[in-house]
């Protein structure tokens, strides 16, 4: 090493009048700070001189050795990652001619991986602390190391001077210590990491990114925090079970490891979510970029204990709103715009802004008054006529619910229906809309069937079948006349006991109705592998009817399709008389929509039925058919 270099190597400590005074009458330690940083070495340089310590720097590893060489030290904080000889080659080096008493080493990394840190305390690493540097953390562990350093030399001393006959229980005492030390540490590593993974959790991972927001209000860097959340993970346990769905988020986490930078910090979250903090000062990779490369690694397949699982995942990105802004909030908010990812379909990312927080908060209020609606008598129930177009009579009525919210008035189902199939909600909803639906429908002449609309959350989270039954018995509505109507989206993602659910009460004489038929990619298998009584043609295919040629091909072949299996077809949405020419062209025999009438409560129903004319249809109901 050259004169220059050595100068270089060899920052003589720095102390202003005021720093002095500050610092204790007695040196507090004197430590050797490696670190190829020189801003790292400055702002940690400082802090301790100011707690008393005498601080001598090097700004690599070779450096580090030619000083240790001819000089001592009660510590050496060394980082890991430094050009030339790095940080574990240099505690190597240390350890082949002093022990842990004689100068402990604290190894500082920039990573969140565990990798480093276990190959560190192999090497012979006492102690670590992790970048960004939380100082309270860094100065307690410096403390112990330092006192212990201390006591280990005043222990030399005193064995030195007793009789050779305490050597043997010194000596014990020293393991003892030793042992105590190691189970510290470890205890200390799982209470800061996931037990499945070895990430940071959540605990570790806060004080991280608030010691980076701190950071960043003194004029730091900036940076952003990405909310991850994993799509379609539930399918793997609930299809292969949990003990693949462990394996699974381990494979995932050492993904999302390997596409990260050794400056951002990776945690996870709980369950299946997962959190990055990222640095985007000059240099750094954009988040977007890094948020595309996440979305590209993830959803390839995974193989895990010879099955093939494949996931999607949501990302939020936020950044601090000013300089002062708390990383709890930051976190917050990519949370909400990881939710406005998902909302959009998932497998993509979304920045937050502040309407989202908006919606967000409209969301949160309906939930919570959602949970009181039911209780409070909010929700009623209104029916859409199903007509039989061969007599021109009705064959029954939809049940559709509907929100009267006392502040807000009317909310869409499409609104408020998601959140309760959030919440879990919608299983007691679902249960008064069955029962209500069921007894109204007794009041019905000529046997007229009422259909109801189930939801996956139902199967999932109660017995559907024995509240079907308990309906049934409670009204007296024979079960031919109950129709109960299910998505696509539910068969598909539902466990083999709603397929069995389904049978069942297919069984009892209910009727299973496909709703939405076509929106799918695998309706026509669905029909082959599971007897329906009826299928409902989506509204977007009677839409588009009188226009579109493709679509009427596409609604032509559904009918004759529905024929040929024996099973009832009906268009959803008829709103014109063209499209009810068309409809009546291929065949179907069942019709709802405005053309026919608006939804209507249960006490106008009677006087739908008290107007109905010798033609077999209500009076006010379009005539030409």
């Amino acid at each position: 090493m050259s004169p220059s270099q050595k100068a270089s190597a060899i920052s003589i400590p720095f102390r202003t009048a005021i720093e002095d005074e500050r610092a204790s009458p007695a040196s507090a330690g004197r430590i050797l700070l490696v670190d190829d940083v020189l801003d790292n070495r400055i702002v940690l340089g400082r802090r301790l001189q100011r707690r008393g310590y005498e601080i001598v720097e090097a700004d690599c590893g070779e450096a580090a050795l030619e000083i240790l060489a001819r000089e001592s030290f009660d510590l050496v904080l060394l980082d890991v990652m430094m050009p030339g000889i790095s940080g574990l080659a240099v505690v190597s080096e240390i350890r082949k001619t002093k022990t842990s008493q004689q100068l402990p080493v604290i190894m500082v990394t920039a990573k969140s991986l565990t990798d480093d840190v276990v190959e560190a305390l192999q090497y012979g690493a006492d102690d670590y602390i992790t970048k960004p540097v939380d100082f309270e953390v860094a100065h307690a562990r410096i403390v112990v190391q330092v006192s212990r350093k201390r006591a280990a030399d005043a222990m030399e001393q005193r064995v030195r001077e007793r009789t050779a006959a305490l050597s043997e229980a010194t000596t014990t005492i020293t393991r003892e210590v030793e042992q105590k030390r190691q189970s510290t540490l470890r205890a200390e590593f799982l209470s800061r990491h996931d037990s499945l993974t070895k990430l940071m959790n959540r605990a570790a991972f806060l004080e991280a990114a608030t010691a980076v927001s701190d950071a960043h209000a003194a004029g730091g860097s900036p940076y952003d925090i990405l909310f991850l959340d994993l799509d379609r993970f539930k399918v793997i346990n609930d299809t292969f079970g949990h003990a693949v769905g462990d394996l699974a988020l381990r494979g995932l986490a050492e993904r999302l490891q390997a596409i990260i930078s050794p400056k951002d910090a990776l945690a996870r979250f709980g369950g299946d979510e997962f959190l990055v903090l990222h640095p985007c000062g000059p240099g750094d990779e954009p988040t977007a970029t890094l948020a595309e490369r996440i979305i590209r690694k993830l959803t390839e397949p995974l193989v895990v204990d010879n099955h093939e699982v494949a996931v999607g995942v949501s990302i939020g990105i936020a950044a601090p709103a000013g300089m002062h802004e708390p990383a709890e909030t930051t976190i917050g908010h990519a949370d909400i715009a990881m939710y406005r990812a998902k909302k959009d379909g998932g497998d993509r990312f979304r920045l937050f802004d502040p309407e989202l927080a908006e919606a967000t908060r409209r969301r949160v209020e309906l939930e919570r008054d959602l949970r009181v609606a039911l209780k409070s008598g909010q929700f009623n129930i209104v029916y859409q006529p199903v007509v039989e177009l061969k007599d021109h009579t009705i064959s029954g009525f939809e049940a559709l619910l509907r929100w009267n919210h006392p502040k807000r008035g009317a909310i869409s189902p499409a609104e408020f229906i998601p959140i309760a199939e959030e919440t879990g909600v919608i299983v007691q909803i679902g249960e008064w809309v069955l029962r209500q639906a069921c007894a109204t429908a007794m009041t019905w002449p000529n046997d007229a069937k009422v259909a109801v609309n189930l939801s996956a959350i139902q199967f999932e989270r109660s017995s559907v079948v024995a509240i079907v039954m308990s309906a049934l018995a409670a009204s007296g509505l024979a079960p031919q006349r109950l129709e109960l109507e299910i998505t696509e989206s539910l068969i598909l993602l539902s466990a083999p006991q709603t397929l069995d659910a389904l049978r069942q009460l297919r069984k009892l004489g209910v009727r299973i109705v496909m709703d939405d038929f076509g929106t799918g990619y695998s309706s026509l298998s669905y029909l082959r592998d599971f007897e329906f009584d009826k299928i409902k043609v989506d509204q977007s295919f009677i839409r588009s009817l009188p226009t579109d040629e493709g679509t009427r091909a596409i609604v032509a072949s559904i009918a004759k399709l529905a024929h040929t299996l024996g099973v009832a077809t009906t268009a959803e949405g008829v709103e014109t008389e063209e499209q009810l020419q068309h409809v009546r062209t291929n065949g179907i025999g069942l019709v709802q929509g405005f053309f026919f009438g608006k939804p209507i409560s249960a006490t106008e129903i009677e006087g739908v039925f008290d107007a109905l004319d010798g033609a077999g249809y209500p009076a006010g109901f379009p005539v030409s058919f």
